[in-house]
């Protein structure tokens, strides 16, 4: 199919970057301005040609930059016409996506090729082999899908000195999932392991394929005044933004990639309604819950920027099926912040108030089957806190401890944290 655009003057390539993926290869190729493109497959051997109109190269692109499954080298020669021919030489079969992206705050033109293994895509969970695991009797764990924001080409915000959002928000993802795993009962999987993009979209599916309780995407804040400073946490918003400052913020997060949402194709159009709107209460209030401990986790080692959870429309939030938070760990546009979240000490502390509030939810809110539920006890009337450790095989005062009580008195309704006997 040809996808040719307007071109005037002599397009210069000045630039060609290989981002590997899990589940793709993404090609990216730097211009001076838009340019005119057709994008074709070939056979014995396998190649995809890219022919360029009016351009012309002036960087070396013999090899990849980095290794890569899909790629062998790259070759390239100018036409007749005038235009330039790239020849991505394959070590196999694979499916080309191509589409054009226009100037931001990081590059400018850009044409974008994304290579997809055939016949099948194995996708970014089979990979990376993070599904849903049983424990012993039957009971799982609690699983909380991390997701490192922005990745590869998407740099996210982009501070003068020091390191790209996408770069803390890996490190402190990383954090936070040997924090998650360190705790008994509950496990992480990431959405990306390093440094490539995933979709909007796929994030989502990624966290629904390994069968998340729960979905925490990170950042790292940006805003036009320097002075603003502080982590935050949001949710989704049905109406939209809380604030100006979250209308911004909304707005630059989901330009990354298109709007996804739950497939109900197959339910009438009456139900599917009402199904979606009831999955999405439950996840909303929860979400809400959960980004309440895990703000004031975070307001016991940092400064806040709202000392409430706001509401934003972030796309990856949308899953009307999993209840999700994304954390704003602080602003990378100001110097304080900025200094903090490249300190890997701090990025710990970070992470580790982060999987205390996750944790502390998940104690009183534990999903049925796990391994958290069957330590979680509702008082009953005529319970006495010496019988429930009987019952339960945990000594009186570790009871007591866990749960933070100074003395033996419980109400009816409360729930109790049973530790490990």
């Amino acid at each position: 199919m040809l996808l040719w655009s307007a071109s005037v003057a002599a397009v210069q390539v000045t630039n060609v970057r290989i981002w590997p993926a899990p589940d793709h290869t993404r090609v990216v190729f730097d211009l001076d301005t838009a340019a005119a493109y057709n994008v074709f497959v070939l056979d014995e051997p396998d190649r995809v040609v890219i022919d360029m109109k009016h351009t012309r190269l002036i960087t070396d692109i013999r090899r990849p930059s980095r290794p890569d499954r899909l790629i062998h080298r790259i070759r390239s020669a100018p036409r007749k016409n005038g235009g330039l021919r790239v020849v991505l030489d394959l070590k196999e079969r694979a499916r080309p996506r191509s589409f054009a992206l226009g100037p931001n705050q990081s590059y400018g033109h850009r044409l974008v090729v994304d290579l997809y293994p055939r016949p099948a895509d194995p996708g970014i969970a089979a990979a990376e082999s993070d599904t849903r695991q049983e424990e012993a009797g039957g009971l799982r764990d609690v699983v909380v899908a991390v997701d490192a924001g922005h990745g590869g080409e998407d740099p996210g915000a982009v501070p003068r000195h020091g390191v790209h959002e996408k770069d803390v928000a890996l490190s402190i993802s990383r954090e936070l999932k040997k924090a998650i795993d360190a705790r008994e009962g509950m496990r992480a999987v990431l959405t990306r392991k390093g440094d490539y993009y995933v979709g909007l979209r796929r994030r989502v599916e990624l966290a629904r394929q390994a069968g998340a309780d729960l979905f925490v995407s990170v950042h790292a804040d940006a805003f036009r005044d320097k002075r603003v400073h502080g982590a935050s946490v949001y949710v989704i918003s049905r109406r939209g933004a809380s604030s100006e400052a979250a209308r911004w913020l909304a707005a630059r997060e989901n330009a990354a990639d298109l709007a996804g949402g739950v497939s109900l194709d197959e339910m009438e159009e009456g139900l599917a309604t009402v199904m979606l709107d009831m999955n999405q209460t439950g996840s909303i209030r929860a979400s809400r819950e959960v980004g309440r401990r895990v703000l004031s986790q975070l307001g016991r080692i940092g400064r806040l920027h709202k000392r409430r959870v706001e509401r934003a429309g972030f796309m990856v939030l949308k899953a009307p099926d999993i209840p999700s938070i994304l954390v704003e760990t602080g602003f990378i546009t100001n110097p304080r912040d900025e200094r903090r979240l490249q300190d890997p000490a701090e990025r710990r502390a970070i992470a580790g108030a982060i999987a205390e509030g996750i944790a502390g939810y998940f104690a009183i809110n534990p999903p049925a089957g796990t391994l958290l539920a069957k330590r979680r006890y509702v008082i009953a009337r005529g319970d006495t806190l010496s019988d429930i450790a009987k019952r339960h095989r945990v000594s009186l005062a570790a009871l007591r401890s866990e749960n933070q009580l100074r003395g033996d008195r419980i109400h009816v309704g409360d729930v109790l944290r049973i530790p490990e006997g």
